[in-house]
């Protein structure tokens, strides 16, 4: 189906396998939500329609999306071609069917999750395998090399909590340790592999797209100590009684995401194109977001306030990583498939430019509405408003399916 490659070039049907399924699964977890909306907008969120709907967020999409791409930008970034293909398109299957059988068990038989968790962190070692020997084979590491290397392995520790906590509720046991087990499972998975994976890419595509030169990743080398020592200190803190710890940590992760927004920032300073993209900004945004939110958990945890502390943990999901990441895909998938069907035929017929790959005005038009969407949404948990929420609930839901129709549509091109 695709022409011979050389080099460290991925067969392109191995990312587009998993960037297809995340756009149909974020769709798919923003109408799931829909269902769980007064719910939600009274803050509970521990219920088997909303860890169904985070799931198929969180794995479906997010983990799916940061999986496809990478096996597209590692062997860019790191001058390696990935080790297993084949592997490749096998970990793909598996992880798929079982994010889908994991979700559907959280709606149907919640206390049956256990055995769809352990296929899903199948998929998940072969993932973390499969780069581990991919990056083995790299030449010079780079500080970009450790934040990545250091997110697969949060991405392993991340599944396996997942899966001890399913185990929990599959054997009716470890009542005394599940909250614990639960706050490593987020802590690891949205500080320790969401976080520093997109740190770690951010440091190749933010002077990429803006075309920068000339500045300095030493700041990055503290970027990486401050912030992993907030998840270390974190992570301690979970066992010890009081706030203390805690406030220490999540000080750290915000001076550590502090540093990371002025490092881009600096670094964007000496781009020379001026004016950037719509979905690029849209990502610088996301930076933004995420340094506000990070600021906001210390202070909720300096006041004592967990139904404070549980709204900043979704607008982070919402606003830091699935912003992040819908960014990046508006960035990415027109450029892959722009290069796999027309790179070889410039100049020996009429082909669409990169900019024709996607309606720039209707790619406009989402990203201020999912803007506009997270505004909504931080106002109906503040305020316990259902009305407000299913209101934003509803906008993000007709987003999802506008995003993943705006993205299947470039493989029509």
């Amino acid at each position: 189906m695709f022409p011979a490659r050389t080099g460290t070039e991925t067969d392109i049907g191995l990312p587009f396998s998993f960037i297809i399924f995340a756009v149909l699964a974020f769709a798919a977890s923003q109408l799931v939500l829909l269902a769980a909306v007064p719910a939600m907008s009274g803050g509970a969120f521990r219920l088997p329609l909303v860890w169904a709907a985070a799931h198929l967020a969180l794995l479906g999409f997010a983990l799916m999306a940061a999986m496809g791409a990478m096996y597209q930008l590692v062997p860019v970034a790191f001058l390696t071609p990935i080790w297993n293909e084949r592997l490749g398109f096998w970990q793909f299957a598996i992880t798929a069917f079982g994010i889908v059988a994991f979700a559907a068990s959280f709606v149907f038989t919640p206390n049956q999750a256990f055995l769809p968790s352990l296929l899903v962190l199948f998929g998940i070692v072969l993932f973390v395998w499969q780069m581990a020997m991919t990056l083995k084979q790299q030449k010079n590491k780079t500080i970009m090399t450790l934040f990545v290397a250091t997110s697969l392995l949060f991405l392993l520790l991340t599944g396996a909590a997942g899966a001890l906590l399913a185990f929990h509720f599959f054997a009716a046991t470890g009542a005394n340790s599940h909250e614990t087990v639960f706050g490593l499972h987020v802590l690891f998975g949205l500080c320790g592999w969401f976080t520093l994976l997109i740190m770690g890419f951010s440091y190749k595509m933010a002077p990429m797209f803006s075309l920068a030169h000339g500045f300095s990743m030493r700041p990055a080398r503290y970027v990486y100590a401050l912030y992993t020592s907030g998840i270390a200190v974190g992570l301690i803190s979970l066992f010890l009684p009081g706030r203390t710890w805690l406030a220490v940590g999540s000080s750290l992760l915000a001076a550590g995401f502090a540093l990371f927004t002025w490092h881009i920032y600096a670094i964007l300073q000496k781009r020379m194109k001026k004016a950037l993209d719509r979905p690029f900004r849209f990502s610088l945004s996301a930076i933004v977001i995420g340094l506000g939110l990070h600021i906001a958990a210390f202070a909720s945890v300096v006041v004592g306030s967990g139904r404070l502390l549980g709204i900043i943990i979704y607008l982070f999901i919402v606003g830091w990583i699935l912003f992040s990441i819908v960014g990046y895909l508006f960035k990415i998938v027109p450029f892959l498939w722009w290069t796999h069907r027309y790179s070889e035929k410039v100049g020996q017929e009429n082909v669409p430019t990169l900019k024709q790959m996607m309606n720039e005005r209707l790619i406009t038009v989402q990203c201020l509405l999912f803007t506009v969407a997270l505004v909504l949404a931080a106002a109906a948990l503040l305020f316990t408003n259902t009305t407000l929420f299913a209101a934003f609930q509803t906008l993000f839901a007709g987003l999802s399916i506008l995003f993943a129709g705006t993205i299947l549509a470039v493989l029509r091109k």
